[in-house]
């Protein structure tokens, strides 16, 4: 059933944090390494645009189902076993999709790799666990410095890849490192037991759902960091049609090697999780909404000046992992019997902001160009302002309740905890 942590309370080693960010970075990357790529696929598989388009989609749709479907498991569950049990799958479907005969069993296998690739979302509550209480910021930061820079960088090491040695050998690569990988999640990783409370499978799903009813900060910090994430993800689907078009006209390597950019920004992230450690986590999200917004007004500027579009990614993935990582902090506070749960409900909304950012730039773009991108990231981004305002009336409403029940009952009014 369930076994004991075998870590102490004195925190996570600095090499076993990285591996764990590292993991964290490669599994992300595996859904994003199609995509410089779709030309090429489909020349060689004889399919048109549209179809290869596709891949993206179902790298989409694989990996929404994995978090709803897989990562409550991580409560059930012995993580270590189930951690490496999903890298060395990824690795197995990513080896499908290298040697691939035709299109559809490359959808499928891509769709297969995304499932399983929630590996990843597995290690992060993971961190949160094995971390002391007054690291959990830094630890959760670390990890999710390496998922981010996993995604914005898959694309730029995805170009380089395929020019080598064509589109298959970024599957062979990615196959080998996840197998890798899973053999040094095995080696290092503690073992540490879920406590899904007896549940089945099947109650574990419905318990995922029902923290949206027990738990408000979730439902709040879910809505901030989808409407976060929605932002952001206006910005990086149009910003390459941005960079090759008029006045830019940059070739599609040069375009991939922008996501070094981003990944300023994404380095930032211990340090959001370090305030987070010293009691500033409200300061980092409300800080992180309205740079959210002030980025747009740089990257509006940036439709012709390449300094102000520079400017203003890096601020936007600077306040993006602010947001995320703080809010991350606040929910892994809440009940740590059930933090794969948690991030479980809180990644699919995340993942549903993202897709819709997306889908919606991409209209946008068609019909009001570069102008009408910005408005629309920019209005994401005033949401997450006004529903962090929103959280911190109604948590300190529910909070001020509490006292004055407790005060009435004779009794001293509990505290607050760290999350609120």
């Amino acid at each position: 059933m369930t076994t004991t942590v075998s870590h102490s309370d004195g925190g996570l080693s600095r090499g076993l944090l990285l591996l764990m960010s590292a993991a964290t970075g490669l599994a992300v990357a595996g859904n994003y390494f199609a995509q410089p790529l779709l030309d090429l696929i489909g020349r060689e598989m004889g399919i048109g645009p549209s179809s290869a388009a596709l891949l993206v989609t179902a790298a989409q749709a694989g990996y929404a189902l994995g978090l709803i479907l897989l990562v409550p498991l991580g409560d059930l569950l012995e993580r270590r076993r189930l951690a490496v049990s999903l890298y060395a799958v990824t690795a197995v479907f990513l080896l499908v999709s290298a040697t691939a005969s035709n299109g559809t069993v490359l959808l499928v296998s891509t769709a297969l790799t995304a499932l399983t690739s929630v590996g990843a979302q597995v290690v992060v509550p993971f961190a949160a666990t094995l971390a002391a209480p007054a690291e959990r910021g830094r630890v959760v930061g670390t990890v999710m410095t390496g998922l981010m820079l996993g995604l914005l960088l898959a694309r730029t090491a995805s170009g380089a890849l395929s020019e080598l040695g064509g589109w298959r050998t970024v599957y062979w690569v990615a196959a080998v490192l996840m197998a890798l990988m899973a053999v040094l999640l095995r080696i290092f990783l503690p073992r540490l037991g879920g406590d899904g409370g007896g549940r089945s499978y099947l109650g574990l799903l419905r318990s995922t759902v029902a923290m949206f009813r027990y738990e408000p900060l979730l439902r709040w910090r879910a809505g901030i960091a989808a409407l976060s994430l929605a932002s952001f993800s206006v910005l990086w689907t149009a910003l390459t049609l941005l960079l090759a078009g008029s006045p830019y006209g940059w070739s599609e390597s040069a375009i991939g090697l922008f996501g070094l950019v981003g990944a300023v920004g994404a380095l930032t992230a211990t340090v959001a999780g370090r305030l987070a450690d010293r009691g500033y986590v409200q300061a980092v999200t409300g800080a992180g909404t309205v740079l959210l917004v002030a980025s747009w007004t740089a990257i509006t500027a940036g439709a012709s000046t390449l300094v102000w579009l520079l400017v203003g990614v890096i601020v936007l993935d600077l306040a993006h992992q602010a947001v995320l990582n703080s809010s991350q902090n606040v929910l892994y506070a809440l009940r740590p019997e059930a933090r794969n749960r948690i991030n479980s409900a809180f990644m699919t909304c995340l993942f549903v902001g993202g897709a819709v950012g997306s889908a919606l730039a991409a209209v946008v773009w068609v019909h009001s160009g570069w102008t009408g991108v910005c408005v629309l990231g920019a209005t994401f981004s005033a949401g997450t302002v006004v529903l962090w305002v929103l959280e911190r009336i109604t948590v300190g409403r529910t909070a001020g309740k509490r006292a004055q029940t407790s005060v009435q009952q004779g009794h001293d009014a509990t505290p607050a905890t760290s999350a609120n």
